[in-house]
């Protein structure tokens, strides 16, 4: 992990209109992203993870504090999202559904089609690549969203539980896929989950979110050396030890979004 800001964070609040006045989904917000990191963020539901990462992608703009994001090339996107649910063209062939973000910045189509079946062939997808969505299982039209979002080479990647609609066979399997692509490319990415053995299997950090109103808890350090075999690690003892740290804080929170 590079030690240099790729994403900061300063005082960032969320404000919404509601009714009785407004709501505070985030308030005061200030986290440093590393280059190169894998940033996962867990927290109650209704804190505002989804909020904060929709603020990171330009879909929604903060009402109080600043967002800087490091770009190197002015000629690579600045984002690229992955839903949770998948999110691509039922016209489109798996081919072009990956290239897709490519065809939108003009990349030619020699090009960006060899740029495709390269992210196709590591996603395990290869004999799949001329078929369209309705040929597929729902963790394969997963693994071309993610396939698509590497392939578009943005400076960030965001993640909002993009395995969480997956039955558990499914979600070792792209979570595995997921780790060996980013071991590839180093992409700091930004991913939102509720497992939080997910979220230790995958991240170099976790932020814990704290209940409505979202803001910063804690930030755990997941000190598992790379690359990760994601069923070895949970037979350590860091790894329990990393789970009970993180459950601990995450269940006061819990707790007190049910009282």
């Amino acid at each position: 992990m590079n030690n240099h800001n790729r994403i900061l964070l300063k005082n960032v609040s969320k404000i919404f209109p509601a009714p009785s006045g407004t709501v505070t989904a985030l308030q005061d917000i200030s986290v440093e992203i590393k280059e190169n990191e894998f940033f996962c963020i867990v927290g109650p539901s209704g804190c505002g993870k989804t909020t904060l990462l929709r603020i990171l992608a330009g879909l929604s703009e903060a009402s109080a504090g600043s967002i800087t994001i490091a770009t190197t090339q002015k000629d690579r996107p600045v984002n690229s999202m992955v839903f949770q649910e998948q999110s691509i063209f039922p016209w489109m062939t798996v081919l072009d559904n990956v290239g897709y973000g490519l065809r939108m910045r003009g990349i030619p189509k020699k090009e960006r089609d060899q740029i495709a079946k390269r992210y196709i062939e590591m996603i395990g997808l290869t004999r799949f690549t001329n078929s369209y969505p309705s040929q597929l299982s729902g963790g394969m039209k997963q693994r071309v969203s993610v396939a698509r979002a590497f392939a578009n080479d943005p400076e960030i990647l965001l993640m909002d539980e993009p395995f969480a609609a997956l039955d558990e066979q499914n979600r070792i399997i792209l979570q595995e896929e997921l780790l060996r692509i980013w071991e590839t490319t180093q992409k700091t990415t930004v991913f939102i989950t509720h497992s939080l053995d997910e979220a230790i299997c995958l991240s170099d950090r976790i932020l814990i979110m704290t209940a409505n109103p979202g803001t910063v808890k804690e930030i755990i350090t997941v000190d598992l050396p790379r690359p990760r075999d994601i069923i070895a690690i949970r037979t350590t003892a860091e790894y329990n030890q990393i789970f009970q740290t993180v459950w601990s804080m995450l269940r006061e929170e819990v707790l007190k979004r049910n009282e």
